[in-house]
């Protein structure tokens, strides 16, 4: 008796929900974002006092949260994509994308004083501390939060 021979198959490409395939570099920088991120999420937690404040960043907008982590609740939200964002009084040495995030930081932190909220506890998501998750956080800065 023969042994039936199995055909090697290739595996399936990883597909994005568009249907479009991904290849290998951007399969790896997303699953080392993926890595870093919940290292670091072991790490911190937000309370009652000290709130987490917690950042996406996709290739067009910006978003943060002011997070509860004792009671599971969003103290405050604001996205780039809600268009209650707006560019009026940022440095002039910002443009574009980074200029909107400093924008949305600042606006996130006074909504977060006005909550109630003066003290967080940055969570910057496994992405690096640079370009526009830096001006977002500096921009919480100067809406009134404290790091």
């Amino acid at each position: 008796m023969s042994v039936a021979r199995q055909e090697k198959r290739r595996p399936e490409p990883d597909r994005q929900p568009n249907g479009a395939t991904m290849n290998n570099s951007s399969k790896q920088r997303r699953n080392a974002r993926s890595r870093r991120r919940i290292r670091i999420s072991k790490k911190i937690r937000g309370t009652a006092d000290r709130p987490r404040l917690v950042v996406f960043r996709s290739l067009r907008h910006f978003e943060g949260q002011v997070v509860d982590d004792e009671k599971g609740i969003t103290l405050v939200g604001l996205s780039t994509r809600a268009g209650d964002v707006s560019r009026e009084d940022v440095a002039e040495n910002m443009a574009g994308k980074v200029a909107d995030a400093f924008a949305a930081g600042r606006k996130l932190g006074e909504k977060a004083v006005a909550a109630g909220v003066d003290a967080v506890v940055f969570d910057r998501g496994g992405y690096p501390y640079h370009g526009r998750v830096k001006a977002f956080a500096d921009g919480a800065r100067a809406g009134g939060l404290r790091f």
